[in-house]
C-alpha cells in the first residue's frame, strides 16, 4: 500500500458477533499481542458479582485478565512507553474519571485523573498529538454546558494521570447527539469517530479537526450502517439461545465503534442492538493500515 492511502470510502468488512451484552471495548495491542479491553456491566450473564468490572481479553487465547476497577463504569485502554492505562467513571453519568495503570494487566494502580463537580461524564478516548495527550470526554449533563445530549468534551495531560479540561468552545457538538468517542492523532488532525443519531438509526459517522473547535465531516460518512451482516456468528462458544437471540434482536444502531492497527491490519470493534439495553458486540476489520483507513474518509 505504500505512504498513498487508497481512493474511496475504506471498505470494512463485518465479521459478526462474538458476544451478549457486551457493548463498550477497546483493542490494543500491548507486548505485541492484541487484547480487547472490556468494560462488563452488571447485566452481563456471567457476571456472578453483580456489579460491574474491567477486563481485558487476550484475543488469540480467548483468557481473560484478572478483573479489576469494580464499580466503575464506561473504560476506554491506552498504551504508552510499556505501560496500560485504563480510564473509567465513578458512576454512570458520574462526575469523577479514574486511572488505572499496570505493566503486566494483573497489578493496577490507580488515582484520580479528573473531577468535574455537577457534570454528567459517560465514554472517553484517549490520543497523543505532538504537545501532549488528549482526552475526548462524552458529557449529557449540565444541558446550559452540553445543550443537546450527549456532546464530546476535551481534557489534556502532560503524564496520563492528571487531566485538565480545554476550553468549553472546544466541542462536538451541542447542536445535535453526538456520543461515544474514539479519538485518533496523525499528520497536523485530529480524527474522531463518533455516534450520530438520525431518523431512528443510530450510526458512527467520522470528523476531523486540527483545533479541537472547528471539525470537518467526511463526505463518506456515516462509517457503518446496521445490517444483516452484525447478526453473523463470529463465536463459535455462542450459546443455542444466545444465538436465537441474535437471530430475534432488533437492530438499529452501529455504536460504539473502537479500533486499532495489528499486523496491518485495523481490528475494528462495536455494538449493535435496539439501543434499548439489548446490545451485542461484533468485530470487523479494514484490510490496511489505521493511517490509511483514517485518511481514506477525507
Amino acid at each position: 500500500m505504500g505512504n498513498t492511502p487508497p481512493v474511496g470510502k475504506p471498505s470494512i468488512t463485518k465479521l459478526g458477533t462474538i458476544d451478549c451484552d457486551m457493548v463498550e471495548t477497546t483493542p490494543i495491542v500491548f507486548q505485541n499481542r492484541l487484547y480487547r479491553f472490556e468494560y462488563v456491566r452488571s447485566n452481563y450473564k456471567p457476571n456472578k458479582a453483580g456489579i460491574p468490572f474491567f477486563r481485558f481479553i487476550d484475543v488469540d487465547s480467548g483468557e481473560s485478565t484478572p478483573a479489576f476497577a469494580h464499580g466503575f463504569h464506561l473504560g476506554s485502554a491506552y498504551v504508552d512507553d510499556g505501560k496500560v492505562f485504563v480510564y473509567g467513571v465513578d458512576a454512570w453519568g458520574g462526575s469523577k474519571i479514574k486511572v488505572f495503570w499496570s505493566t503486566d494487566l494483573k497489578e493496577w494502580r490507580s488515582e484520580t485523573a479528573l473531577t468535574l463537580p455537577g457534570c454528567g461524564i459517560y465514554n472517553n478516548s484517549v490520543c497523543r498529538d505532538q504537545d501532549r495527550y488528549v482526552m475526548a470526554i462524552e458529557f449529557g449533563e449540565p444541558e446550559e454546558i452540553v445543550g443537546v445530549r450527549f456532546t464530546i468534551f476535551f481534557a489534556e495531560s502532560d503524564n496520563l494521570l492528571k487531566w485538565r479540561m480545554r476550553p468549553l468552545n472546544e466541542a462536538f457538538s451541542k447542536d445535535r447527539y453526538t456520543a461515544c468517542p474514539a479519538i485518533r492523532w496523525l499528520d497536523g488532525y485530529y480524527y474522531m469517530v463518533y455516534l450520530e443519531e438520525k431518523s431512528g438509526l443510530f450510526e458512527p459517522h467520522i470528523v476531523r479537526s486540527k483545533n479541537l473547535a472547528e471539525w470537518q465531516s467526511s463526505p463518506s460518512n456515516p462509517v457503518m450502517h446496521p445490517s444483516a451482516e452484525d447478526k453473523k456468528i463470529a463465536n463459535e462458544r455462542l450459546t443455542a439461545e444466545q444465538r436465537n437471540r441474535i437471530a430475534n434482536a432488533v437492530n438499529i444502531n452501529n455504536s460504539d465503534l473502537d479500533f486499532c492497527e495489528f499486523n496491518g491490519r485495523t481490528v475494528i470493534y462495536y455494538s449493535w442492538g435496539d439501543q434499548k439495553g439489548t446490545e451485542f458486540l461484533a468485530e470487523a476489520f479494514y484490510e490496511g493500515t489505521m493511517n490509511h483507513f483514517l485518511k481514506s474518509f477525507f
